[in-house]
C-alpha cells in the first residue's frame, strides 16, 4: 500500500498530464487566456459536479454527461466563489477534454 505522500505524488503527475492534455485540445485564445492554475481549478470544479450530480454512483454502465451543464456549473460555481474571468465557450473545450483524457485513461 502506497503511503500518503505517495498518492500525492501520483495524483500530482495525474494533474500534470491531465493539464497538458487539455493545454494539446484547447484553441489557441483559451491557451493564452488560462494559466495553468486556473485549468487545475477548473479541473478541480469538474470534479465536484460529477460528485454533486451524482453522475459517480451511478449504476449504469454508460452515463450520458451533458458537457454544457457542467461548463454552467464550473462557470456559476467559480462566479460564486469570486473568480469572474472565465469564458463559458472556453470551459466548454476543457469540460470535454477533461472528459476525453478520463476515457483514455479508463
Amino acid at each position: 500500500m502506497a503511503s500518503i505522500d505517495e498518492e500525492l505524488r501520483l495524483d500530482e503527475e495525474e494533474n500534470r498530464r491531465e493539464l497538458a492534455f487539455i493545454r494539446e485540445r484547447i484553441p489557441f485564445d483559451g491557451k493564452k487566456h488560462y494559466s495553468d492554475e486556473t485549468i487545475l481549478y477548473i479541473m478541480d470544479l469538474i470534479v465536484d459536479y460529477y460528485y454533486t450530480s451524482g453522475i459517480l454512483e451511478s449504476t449504469e454502465e454508460e452515463v450520458d454527461i451533458d458537457m454544457e451543464a457542467v461548463a454552467d456549473y464550473v462557470c456559476n460555481k467559480a462566479k460564486e466563489e469570486g473568480v469572474t474571468n472565465l469564458v463559458p465557450e472556453y470551459v466548454l473545450f476543457i469540460v470535454q477534454a477533461d472528459l476525453d483524457f478520463q476515457e483514455q485513461n479508463l
